[in-house]
């Protein structure tokens, strides 16, 4: 990745040499920074001065002003014991400016004239962080020597620059990725919204022929009823793409999740089109409806759909939408999960300290035990991942969290506790939706 000096990162520079300056008398100081970032010691690398001070300095090496190039890799270890010759790469020639007299005079000579003692008045000190060399600080004076307290000062300045350039490679690392995120959240929302234009129009299409079909039916004709289910589902369609419309017109910040905050700043799951109000109602109600789709798919499917929906039982205290969304995820699954043959039972009617039990049992290929503690993880399929039925492994992880909205609980079984077959080859899953009774 190739190195950025950033404002902020030159100012911190700016204020650590004028450290080395007012407070250990250097004469000059560069800041240099690798071309790009180097991970391994021996690499060679280009080294570009970010920050020179006095601004006079001329930096000339060989044929290549204001760059250096190392001829030899030089190893990290031994950057403190490299020859003088490798060590004139990094001095630089004066220039400054003689104010004597009217006009000004430009003058340029070496700084280091006696080489015996370069070693002594030059501190060279590596830009290194996590094993990252980054560049390097190079620092004199004319007058004296460092000793080794200033050796050690300047260790550090060097250190904390690595550490401010490293974290500015970070940030401007995590900005790239941030555009390229954004990027593909657009098209991956100009792609939503093109699939959405063309769900419309099948859509309409269906609703349409539910409602020749529904007209067409005297009303004692028993597929009179999945005429009406045909147009109860495609309403249902119509109302989640009206909501679809309305989250992709959200911006990025409100849609990051689809949640709502509570007065005391709990989140609760609003899926689109449930609502957050809680009525009394009786569940025959509730499932009727899911129990006409549910029977044209097990026919389909060559199962046998067994139900015990008694009637007048004790109110509940639900959110009817959600638990509808709740029952259609929970049945579906006991739809997909059973072998052509195998039966699944719906009943209602289970009692248990002010709790009304709705039981979805079937005789399907059951949960490996691995799997049953990990339901309900968002996107967890375990499993049934193995397998070519289609899943996103939401369905049982949005259902706890609406039923506990709800005042809920849901329990899974598997081998099932309400056993469908003796065979030993489907354990089967029995799921319970544990409601408040209205008191």
């Amino acid at each position: 990745m190739l190195i950025s000096a950033g404002s902020d990162f030159l100012a911190l520079c700016r204020e650590q040499i004028a450290l080395l300056t007012q407070g250990l008398g250097a004469s000059f100081s560069v800041v240099y920074l690798t071309e790009e970032i180097v991970e391994t010691p021996t690499q060679e690398s280009r080294l570009i001065p970010v920050v020179v001070y006095p601004e006079t300095l001329l930096l000339q090496y060989g044929d290549d002003a204001n760059n250096v190039k190392m001829t030899q890799p030089i190893a990290m270890d031994d950057i403190f014991s490299v020859t003088n010759q490798e060590k004139n790469l990094l001095v630089p020639t004066w220039v400054y400016t003689d104010k004597q007299g009217k006009g000004s005079e430009r003058r340029e000579r070496n700084l280091w004239d006696n080489w015996d003692n370069l070693q002594d008045y030059q501190v060279v000190s590596p830009l290194i962080y996590e094993g990252v060399m980054m560049g390097l600080l190079v620092t004199g004076r004319e007058d004296r020597s460092w000793n080794e307290k200033e050796e050690e000062e300047i260790k550090r300045i060097a250190k904390t620059l690595a550490i401010a350039c490293i974290l500015e490679q970070r940030s401007v690392w995590w900005q790239q990725q941030l555009q390229q995120e954004k990027v593909l959240q657009s098209q991956q929302r100009d792609l939503l919204d093109n699939l959405l234009h063309q769900f419309r129009n099948p859509l309409t299409a269906i609703r349409t022929f539910g409602k020749l079909l529904l007209k067409r039916f005297i009303p004692t004709d028993k597929n009179r009823e999945v005429a009406s289910s045909i147009v109860h589902e495609s309403d249902r369609l119509q109302e989640l793409l009206q909501q679809f419309d309305q989250v992709i017109d959200l911006t990025t910040s409100e849609v990051i999740i689809t949640a709502n905050v509570d007065n005391e700043g709990k989140s609760t799951l609003l899926l689109p089109g449930t609502g957050d109000q809680l009525t009394n109602c009786q569940i025959a109600d509730i499932i009727k409806p899911l129990l006409i789709s549910a029977q044209a798919i097990a026919q389909e499917k060559n199962l046998q759909l067994i139900t015990d929906i008694p009637h007048n039982l004790p109110l509940v205290k639900v959110n009817e939408k959600a638990l509808q969304e709740v029952l259609n995820n929970i049945i579906d699954n006991a739809l997909k999960y059973t072998p052509d043959g195998g039966k699944i039972l719906i009943a209602i009617g289970e009692e248990k300290d002010h709790f009304q039990g709705i039981i979805i049992s079937d005789s399907g290929y059951g949960i490996p035990p691995e799997d049953l503690a990990r339901l309900g993880e968002r996107y967890y399929r375990g499993n049934k991942s193995q397998t070519t039925i289609p899943g996103t492994g939401l369905g049982i992880s949005i259902a706890k969290q609406l039923i506990a909205e709800m005042h809920g609980t849901l329990e899974i079984f598997s081998p099932a506790i309400k056993p469908l077959n003796s065979s030993s080859e489907y354990p089967g899953t029995t799921v319970i939706v544990w409601l408040l009774e209205d008191n």
